[in-house]
């Protein structure tokens, strides 16, 4: 059996369109959209990754991101504090959608805008992660300019 060719995940260029929204029709699941482009297409792409507020749910406490945000927060004004800890929020999911979706990009993508659905890629997502938690950690606290 021959295995797929693995893309680089560098021939793809990426940017954040927007989100996280929620998906209708399935109010336990969030998604962003993204823009892939890869220098051989003419045009990009979009792709919507979804993810359920379950597993982000799992993964922040796996991570432990509470505690690192309430560490970082020391240095804000206390009335600033709640606005900080819901950007939070949507930068976690930014963050976890894209690292969905870099793990689409390994194997390459088709030229079509295309979903990847909250079922997809969700023991992949939790390896990923587990192996570098700081990264997620370090891309959100850099997000909202707490970054040490």
């Amino acid at each position: 059996m021959t295995a797929a060719p693995t893309h680089a995940i560098s021939t793809y260029r990426v940017s954040f369109f927007f989100g996280p929204e929620h998906v209708a029709g399935k109010p336990d699941v969030l998604a962003c959209l993204f823009n892939v482009k890869k220098r051989s297409w003419k045009s990009g792409i979009q792709v919507a990754v979804e993810v359920s507020t379950g597993q982000l749910s799992a993964i922040e406490q796996r991570i432990h991101l509470g505690d690192q945000l309430a560490k970082s927060l020391v240095v804000v004004e206390p009335h600033e504090q709640a606005d900080y800890q819901e950007r939070s929020g949507d930068i976690f999911v930014q963050a976890v959608c894209r690292r969905k979706l870099d793990l689409q990009l390994l194997p390459g993508l088709t030229q079509n805008n295309q979903r990847i659905p909250a079922e997809e890629l969700m023991v992949e997502l939790e390896e990923a992660i587990s192996k570098e938690p700081q990264q997620l950690i370090s891309y959100v606290l850099d997000e909202l300019g707490l970054a040490t």
